[in-house]
């Protein structure tokens, strides 16, 4: 599988320029690739003002997406703000091609922000199936928490989408290789660069790392698109030959 990690500064709370600066970005990609991997909040930066900038699962991002997806014939993901049923969100959506679309909404709420005042958690973890692989897209602050990660449906690949910032980066780094060594895994983490109007500042190390924590991608920290291919194959040849998923422990998650 071939995948884009697009790697970027972010207008703060303004959609329709975040849009805008996407979509200059994925149009310029000139080989085929089947994914493409945006950042947290792509939309609008890591904002906790939702009601000002909140869409709907019919709204314009959406069906620029669905858009985008059809001419490029490649999925995308990335997460936005979306309001539902009185709510708001945190929402990876997943894009095919066709239009279909999958969501995730983030469970682990980033409380030291007050993400978890102004965003409704979700419970529902996703597996998508895509061109024979089985996906696991999660955000930003779940990296830190491996017990919802925790590979029990035998998928293939781990995708982190986030703005995490530069104090914290090193853990970024650590963690993502982590989560490919625990659950025999390709991952991937993208994250954003620059400047938000909070004064955080995000340096990227968007990254790729084998089953085995190898990297496929080194940690970038400049702005741009970087693909990466993946080989199942040998995924699937390692975790056969090392069979560590047959002596994983059996545990429920509570909603």
């Amino acid at each position: 599988m071939k995948i884009a990690l697009i790697q970027s500064s972010l207008f703060w709370e303004n959609p329709k320029a975040n849009r805008n600066l996407f979509e200059e970005k994925i149009n310029a990609i000139n080989e085929k690739v089947d994914l493409i991997v945006l950042p947290e909040m792509f939309t609008t930066g890591f904002t906790m003002n939702p009601e000002l900038v909140f869409e709907t699962m019919q709204g314009e991002t959406i069906m620029w997406l669905q858009s985008l997806a059809k001419v490029k014939s490649s999925a995308i993901t990335g997460s936005l703000v979306i309001k539902e049923n009185g709510n708001f969100y945190n929402r990876l959506v997943f894009v095919f091609p066709s239009g279909e679309i999958q969501f995730y909404d983030k469970r682990h709420l980033f409380t030291l922000a007050g993400e978890d005042k102004v965003y409704t958690s979700g419970n529902q973890k996703l597996i998508v199936e895509y061109k024979g692989w089985k996906i696991c897209p999660l955000i930003c602050y779940d990296l830190r928490f491996p017990v919802f990660a925790r590979n029990t449906e035998d998928y293939d690949l781990l995708i982190y989408v986030a703005n995490w910032p530069k104090p914290r980066i090193n853990a970024w780094d650590i963690l993502l290789k982590a989560r490919s060594v625990e659950n025999l895994c390709y991952t991937i983490g993208v994250n954003r660069i620059g400047l938000d109007d909070n004064n955080f500042e995000y340096v990227g190390h968007s990254q790729a790392a084998d089953f085995l924590g190898n990297y496929v991608l080194e940690p970038q920290e400049t702005e741009g698109v970087f693909i990466v291919e993946l080989n199942k194959e040998k995924l699937l040849e390692t975790r056969s030959k090392l069979g560590f998923f047959n002596d994983r422990d059996s545990f429920e998650l509570k909603p």
